[in-house]
Protein backbone atom coordinates (compact mmCIF):
# COMPACT_ATOMS: atom_id res chain seq x y z
CA UNK A 1 0.00 0.00 0.00
CA UNK A 2 1.48 3.35 -1.07
CA UNK A 3 1.85 6.46 1.03
CA UNK A 4 -1.45 8.24 1.63
CA UNK A 5 -1.81 12.01 1.76
CA UNK A 6 -3.98 12.09 4.90
CA UNK A 7 -4.17 10.09 8.10
CA UNK A 8 -7.76 9.18 8.99
CA UNK A 9 -11.31 9.63 7.72
CA UNK A 10 -14.48 8.48 9.46
CA UNK A 11 -17.65 7.40 7.66
CA UNK A 12 -20.75 7.28 9.86
CA UNK A 13 -23.03 4.68 8.30
CA UNK A 14 -22.29 1.19 7.01
CA UNK A 15 -24.87 0.94 4.22
CA UNK A 16 -24.04 0.56 0.55
CA UNK A 17 -23.27 4.24 -0.07
CA UNK A 18 -21.24 4.72 3.12
CA UNK A 19 -19.18 1.66 2.23
CA UNK A 20 -18.67 2.81 -1.38
CA UNK A 21 -17.51 6.22 -0.17
CA UNK A 22 -15.11 4.52 2.23
CA UNK A 23 -13.61 2.73 -0.79
CA UNK A 24 -13.05 6.07 -2.53
CA UNK A 25 -11.50 7.65 0.55
CA UNK A 26 -9.20 4.66 1.07
CA UNK A 27 -7.10 5.92 -1.84
CA UNK A 28 -6.29 9.15 0.02
CA UNK A 29 -6.26 8.23 3.72
CA UNK A 30 -4.04 5.85 5.65
CA UNK A 31 -7.09 4.71 7.64
CA UNK A 32 -10.81 4.83 6.87
CA UNK A 33 -13.05 3.90 9.79
CA UNK A 34 -16.69 3.01 9.22
CA UNK A 35 -18.82 3.68 12.28
CA UNK A 36 -21.65 1.14 12.44
CA UNK A 37 -24.27 -0.08 14.91
CA UNK A 38 -24.39 -3.77 13.96
CA UNK A 39 -21.80 -5.93 15.71
CA UNK A 40 -22.21 -8.59 13.01
CA UNK A 41 -21.47 -6.10 10.26
CA UNK A 42 -18.46 -4.72 12.14
CA UNK A 43 -17.10 -8.23 12.57
CA UNK A 44 -17.61 -9.01 8.88
CA UNK A 45 -15.85 -5.84 7.74
CA UNK A 46 -12.93 -6.33 10.12
CA UNK A 47 -12.56 -10.08 9.56
CA UNK A 48 -13.37 -10.56 5.88
CA UNK A 49 -13.17 -7.04 4.41
CA UNK A 50 -16.67 -7.41 2.98
CA UNK A 51 -20.13 -5.91 3.50
CA UNK A 52 -22.05 -8.66 1.76
CA UNK A 53 -25.60 -7.51 2.50
CA UNK A 54 -25.15 -4.16 0.78
CA UNK A 55 -22.27 -4.75 -1.67
CA UNK A 56 -22.10 -8.48 -2.42
CA UNK A 57 -18.95 -9.57 -4.19
CA UNK A 58 -16.98 -6.44 -3.26
CA UNK A 59 -13.66 -6.81 -1.43
CA UNK A 60 -12.83 -3.77 0.68
CA UNK A 61 -9.32 -2.28 0.74
CA UNK A 62 -7.22 -3.37 3.70
CA UNK A 63 -7.10 0.10 5.25
CA UNK A 64 -10.89 0.11 5.84
CA UNK A 65 -12.11 -1.06 9.24
CA UNK A 66 -15.27 -0.71 11.32
CA UNK A 67 -16.15 0.21 14.90
CA UNK A 68 -18.91 1.54 17.14
CA UNK A 69 -16.56 4.05 18.81
CA UNK A 70 -17.66 7.61 18.03
CA UNK A 71 -14.62 8.77 20.01
CA UNK A 72 -12.65 8.13 16.81
CA UNK A 73 -14.15 11.32 15.38
CA UNK A 74 -11.92 13.44 17.61
CA UNK A 75 -8.81 13.01 15.46
CA UNK A 76 -10.35 12.46 12.03
CA UNK A 77 -9.27 14.75 9.18
CA UNK A 78 -12.66 14.26 7.51
CA UNK A 79 -16.08 13.06 8.70
CA UNK A 80 -18.87 11.78 6.45
CA UNK A 81 -22.44 11.43 7.70
CA UNK A 82 -24.09 8.74 5.56
CA UNK A 83 -27.17 7.83 7.60
CA UNK A 84 -30.90 7.79 6.80
CA UNK A 85 -32.25 11.32 6.78
CA UNK A 86 -34.64 10.48 9.62
CA UNK A 87 -31.60 9.62 11.77
CA UNK A 88 -29.45 12.66 10.95
CA UNK A 89 -30.50 14.79 13.94
CA UNK A 90 -29.95 11.96 16.43
CA UNK A 91 -26.60 11.21 14.78
CA UNK A 92 -25.53 14.85 15.00
CA UNK A 93 -26.53 14.85 18.65
CA UNK A 94 -24.36 11.78 19.26
CA UNK A 95 -21.46 13.36 17.35
CA UNK A 96 -21.71 16.54 19.42
CA UNK A 97 -20.69 14.61 22.55
CA UNK A 98 -17.21 14.28 21.00
CA UNK A 99 -14.75 17.18 20.88
CA UNK A 100 -14.42 17.50 17.13
CA UNK A 101 -11.97 20.25 16.10
CA UNK A 102 -13.77 23.19 14.42
CA UNK A 103 -11.47 22.85 11.40
CA UNK A 104 -12.68 19.31 10.58
CA UNK A 105 -14.95 19.21 7.52
CA UNK A 106 -18.22 17.32 8.05
CA UNK A 107 -19.89 16.14 4.85
CA UNK A 108 -23.48 14.97 4.56
CA UNK A 109 -24.01 12.33 1.90
CA UNK A 110 -27.67 11.70 2.76
CA UNK A 111 -30.42 12.94 0.44
CA UNK A 112 -33.59 14.27 2.00
CA UNK A 113 -35.45 16.88 4.02
CA UNK A 114 -36.37 16.57 7.68
CA UNK A 115 -40.07 16.24 8.30
CA UNK A 116 -41.62 18.93 10.46
CA UNK A 117 -38.74 21.41 10.26
CA UNK A 118 -38.22 21.22 6.48
CA UNK A 119 -34.49 21.48 7.17
CA UNK A 120 -31.84 20.08 4.86
CA UNK A 121 -29.20 17.74 6.30
CA UNK A 122 -26.47 20.40 6.19
CA UNK A 123 -28.68 22.75 8.20
CA UNK A 124 -29.11 20.11 10.90
CA UNK A 125 -25.35 19.54 11.07
CA UNK A 126 -24.72 23.30 11.19
CA UNK A 127 -26.94 23.59 14.26
CA UNK A 128 -24.65 21.24 16.16
CA UNK A 129 -21.35 22.28 14.55
CA UNK A 130 -21.62 26.00 13.73
CA UNK A 131 -17.85 26.46 13.42
CA UNK A 132 -17.07 23.46 11.22
CA UNK A 133 -17.01 23.50 7.41
CA UNK A 134 -20.28 21.72 6.57
CA UNK A 135 -20.42 20.25 3.08
CA UNK A 136 -22.62 18.15 0.79
CA UNK A 137 -21.68 15.37 -1.63
CA UNK A 138 -24.27 14.50 -4.28
CA UNK A 139 -24.81 13.37 -7.86
CA UNK A 140 -25.67 10.31 -9.98
CA UNK A 141 -23.71 7.85 -7.88
CA UNK A 142 -25.07 4.34 -7.39
CA UNK A 143 -22.95 2.57 -4.79
CA UNK A 144 -23.01 -0.70 -6.72
CA UNK A 145 -21.17 0.92 -9.64
CA UNK A 146 -18.83 3.09 -7.58
CA UNK A 147 -17.68 0.04 -5.61
CA UNK A 148 -16.74 -1.64 -8.91
CA UNK A 149 -14.67 1.34 -10.06
CA UNK A 150 -17.04 2.29 -12.88
CA UNK A 151 -16.82 5.84 -14.25
CA UNK A 152 -18.72 8.31 -12.08
CA UNK A 153 -19.07 12.08 -11.69
CA UNK A 154 -20.29 13.85 -8.55
CA UNK A 155 -20.38 17.32 -7.03
CA UNK A 156 -19.41 18.74 -3.63
CA UNK A 157 -20.69 21.98 -2.14
CA UNK A 158 -19.53 23.67 1.06
CA UNK A 159 -20.51 26.69 3.12
CA UNK A 160 -16.78 27.54 3.34
CA UNK A 161 -15.39 27.81 -0.18
CA UNK A 162 -11.77 27.44 0.93
CA UNK A 163 -12.53 23.84 1.98
CA UNK A 164 -13.64 22.83 -1.53
CA UNK A 165 -10.14 22.06 -2.94
CA UNK A 166 -9.52 19.55 -0.12
CA UNK A 167 -12.89 17.90 -0.64
CA UNK A 168 -12.42 17.78 -4.39
CA UNK A 169 -9.05 16.09 -3.87
CA UNK A 170 -10.16 13.37 -1.43
CA UNK A 171 -13.27 12.37 -3.40
CA UNK A 172 -11.40 12.18 -6.73
CA UNK A 173 -10.07 8.88 -8.06
CA UNK A 174 -9.08 7.57 -11.48
CA UNK A 175 -12.73 6.60 -12.05
CA UNK A 176 -14.52 9.33 -10.08
CA UNK A 177 -14.45 12.94 -11.26
CA UNK A 178 -15.57 15.60 -8.78
CA UNK A 179 -16.93 19.06 -9.54
CA UNK A 180 -17.41 21.86 -6.99
CA UNK A 181 -20.34 24.18 -6.38
CA UNK A 182 -21.11 26.81 -3.75
CA UNK A 183 -24.91 26.41 -4.00
CA UNK A 184 -25.25 24.05 -1.06
CA UNK A 185 -29.05 24.45 -0.91
CA UNK A 186 -29.51 23.61 -4.59
CA UNK A 187 -27.18 20.62 -4.42
CA UNK A 188 -29.06 19.17 -1.45
CA UNK A 189 -32.49 19.88 -2.83
CA UNK A 190 -31.71 18.24 -6.15
CA UNK A 191 -30.58 15.09 -4.35
CA UNK A 192 -33.67 15.06 -2.16
CA UNK A 193 -36.38 15.91 -4.69
CA UNK A 194 -35.29 13.44 -7.35
CA UNK A 195 -36.24 10.52 -5.09
CA UNK A 196 -39.94 11.37 -5.41
CA UNK A 197 -39.72 11.38 -9.21
CA UNK A 198 -37.82 8.08 -9.13
CA UNK A 199 -40.79 6.57 -7.31
CA UNK A 200 -43.11 7.98 -9.97
CA UNK A 201 -40.86 6.64 -12.75
CA UNK A 202 -40.93 3.21 -11.17
CA UNK A 203 -44.72 3.32 -10.98
CA UNK A 204 -44.84 4.14 -14.71
CA UNK A 205 -42.58 1.19 -15.47
CA UNK A 206 -44.62 -1.07 -13.19
CA UNK A 207 -47.75 -0.14 -15.09
CA UNK A 208 -46.00 -0.97 -18.37
CA UNK A 209 -46.54 2.49 -19.86
CA UNK A 210 -43.43 2.48 -22.06
CA UNK A 211 -40.56 4.82 -22.88
CA UNK A 212 -42.65 7.78 -24.07
CA UNK A 213 -44.41 8.10 -20.72
CA UNK A 214 -41.19 7.70 -18.77
CA UNK A 215 -39.38 10.35 -20.81
CA UNK A 216 -42.28 12.76 -20.35
CA UNK A 217 -42.35 12.14 -16.61
CA UNK A 218 -38.60 12.73 -16.24
CA UNK A 219 -38.78 15.91 -18.30
CA UNK A 220 -41.72 17.34 -16.40
CA UNK A 221 -40.13 16.12 -13.18
CA UNK A 222 -37.07 18.26 -13.90
CA UNK A 223 -39.32 21.29 -14.42
CA UNK A 224 -41.13 20.61 -11.16
CA UNK A 225 -37.86 19.94 -9.30
CA UNK A 226 -36.38 23.22 -10.49
CA UNK A 227 -39.49 25.24 -9.65
CA UNK A 228 -39.75 23.86 -6.11
CA UNK A 229 -35.98 23.83 -5.58
CA UNK A 230 -35.71 27.52 -6.39
CA UNK A 231 -38.67 28.29 -4.10
CA UNK A 232 -36.82 26.47 -1.29
CA UNK A 233 -33.58 28.39 -1.79
CA UNK A 234 -31.60 26.76 -4.62
CA UNK A 235 -30.24 28.42 -7.76
CA UNK A 236 -32.01 27.45 -11.01
CA UNK A 237 -28.83 26.51 -12.88
CA UNK A 238 -27.88 23.96 -10.21
CA UNK A 239 -30.83 21.74 -11.15
CA UNK A 240 -29.45 21.24 -14.66
CA UNK A 241 -26.26 19.84 -13.12
CA UNK A 242 -25.15 16.57 -11.57
CA UNK A 243 -27.24 16.76 -8.41
CA UNK A 244 -30.33 17.75 -10.39
CA UNK A 245 -30.70 16.39 -13.91
CA UNK A 246 -27.87 13.88 -13.46
CA UNK A 247 -29.25 12.29 -10.30
CA UNK A 248 -32.81 12.48 -11.63
CA UNK A 249 -31.88 10.50 -14.74
CA UNK A 250 -29.97 7.75 -13.00
CA UNK A 251 -32.62 7.17 -10.33
CA UNK A 252 -35.50 7.21 -12.80
CA UNK A 253 -33.90 4.77 -15.26
CA UNK A 254 -31.62 2.50 -13.24
CA UNK A 255 -32.60 -0.81 -11.60
CA UNK A 256 -30.02 0.01 -8.93
CA UNK A 257 -32.34 2.77 -7.66
CA UNK A 258 -34.15 1.67 -4.51
CA UNK A 259 -36.87 4.26 -5.04
CA UNK A 260 -37.39 3.14 -8.62
CA UNK A 261 -37.70 -0.49 -7.51
CA UNK A 262 -40.26 0.41 -4.85
CA UNK A 263 -42.20 2.37 -7.47
CA UNK A 264 -42.14 -0.56 -9.90
CA UNK A 265 -43.53 -2.87 -7.22
CA UNK A 266 -46.32 -0.41 -6.40
CA UNK A 267 -47.11 0.00 -10.10
CA UNK A 268 -47.48 -3.78 -10.33
CA UNK A 269 -49.99 -3.81 -7.48
CA UNK A 270 -48.00 -4.03 -4.23
CA UNK A 271 -48.76 -1.75 -1.33
CA UNK A 272 -46.08 0.71 -0.24
CA UNK A 273 -45.44 -1.39 2.87
CA UNK A 274 -45.10 -4.59 0.84
CA UNK A 275 -42.74 -2.93 -1.65
CA UNK A 276 -40.48 -1.52 1.08
CA UNK A 277 -40.41 -4.81 2.95
CA UNK A 278 -39.43 -6.71 -0.19
CA UNK A 279 -36.63 -4.21 -0.86
CA UNK A 280 -35.02 -4.95 2.51
CA UNK A 281 -33.30 -1.54 2.59
CA UNK A 282 -34.37 2.06 3.09
CA UNK A 283 -35.84 3.85 0.08
CA UNK A 284 -35.43 7.49 1.13
CA UNK A 285 -38.08 8.68 -1.31
CA UNK A 286 -40.88 7.10 0.72
CA UNK A 287 -40.50 9.13 3.95
CA UNK A 288 -39.18 12.12 2.01
CA UNK A 289 -42.25 12.30 -0.21
CA UNK A 290 -44.12 13.32 2.93
CA UNK A 291 -41.60 15.95 4.04
CA UNK A 292 -41.19 17.31 0.49
CA UNK A 293 -44.96 17.49 -0.01
CA UNK A 294 -45.25 19.44 3.25
CA UNK A 295 -42.43 21.78 2.17
CA UNK A 296 -44.14 22.42 -1.19
CA UNK A 297 -47.38 23.27 0.62
CA UNK A 298 -45.47 25.59 2.94
CA UNK A 299 -44.16 27.69 0.03
CA UNK A 300 -47.42 27.28 -1.95
CA UNK A 301 -45.66 25.86 -5.00
CA UNK A 302 -47.43 23.87 -7.72
CA UNK A 303 -46.11 20.28 -7.72
CA UNK A 304 -48.55 17.98 -9.55
CA UNK A 305 -46.26 14.92 -9.75
CA UNK A 306 -45.19 15.16 -6.10
CA UNK A 307 -48.85 15.59 -5.13
CA UNK A 308 -49.88 12.39 -6.90
CA UNK A 309 -46.98 10.34 -5.49
CA UNK A 310 -47.95 11.56 -2.03
CA UNK A 311 -51.55 10.47 -2.58
CA UNK A 312 -50.48 7.02 -3.80
CA UNK A 313 -48.15 6.46 -0.84
CA UNK A 314 -50.13 8.09 1.96
CA UNK A 315 -53.76 8.17 0.84
CA UNK A 316 -53.89 4.76 -0.91
CA UNK A 317 -54.79 6.31 -4.25
CA UNK A 318 -54.59 3.76 -7.12
CA UNK A 319 -51.57 4.39 -9.35
CA UNK A 320 -53.63 4.29 -12.56
CA UNK A 321 -56.01 6.88 -11.14
CA UNK A 322 -53.10 9.16 -10.20
CA UNK A 323 -51.73 8.90 -13.75
CA UNK A 324 -55.13 9.64 -15.26
CA UNK A 325 -55.36 12.78 -13.12
CA UNK A 326 -51.92 13.96 -14.30
CA UNK A 327 -52.82 13.40 -17.95
CA UNK A 328 -56.21 15.03 -17.50
CA UNK A 329 -54.88 18.36 -16.22
CA UNK A 330 -55.87 21.44 -18.20
CA UNK A 331 -53.70 22.09 -21.30
CA UNK A 332 -50.98 24.73 -20.86
CA UNK A 333 -47.82 26.07 -22.60
CA UNK A 334 -44.66 24.05 -21.97
CA UNK A 335 -42.63 27.10 -20.88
Amino acid sequence: MGQKAHKKACVIGSGSWGTALAIILSEHFEEVLILARSSDKIEEINTYSTNSHYLPGTKLPENISASTAFSALADAALILAVVPTSAMRATAQQMSAIEIPPSTPIVTCSKGIERGTGERMSQILSEFFPSNPIAVHSGPTHAEEVSKGLATCAVVACVKADTLPFLQEVFTTSYCRIYTNEDIAGIELGGALKNVFALAAGMCSGLGLGDNALAALVTRGLTEMTRLGVALGGKPETFSGLSGLGDLMVTCYSPHSRNNRVGVAIGKGATCEEACEALGMIAEGVPNTLSIYESACEVNEETPIIDQVFKVLYEDKPVAEALAELLGRAPKPEV
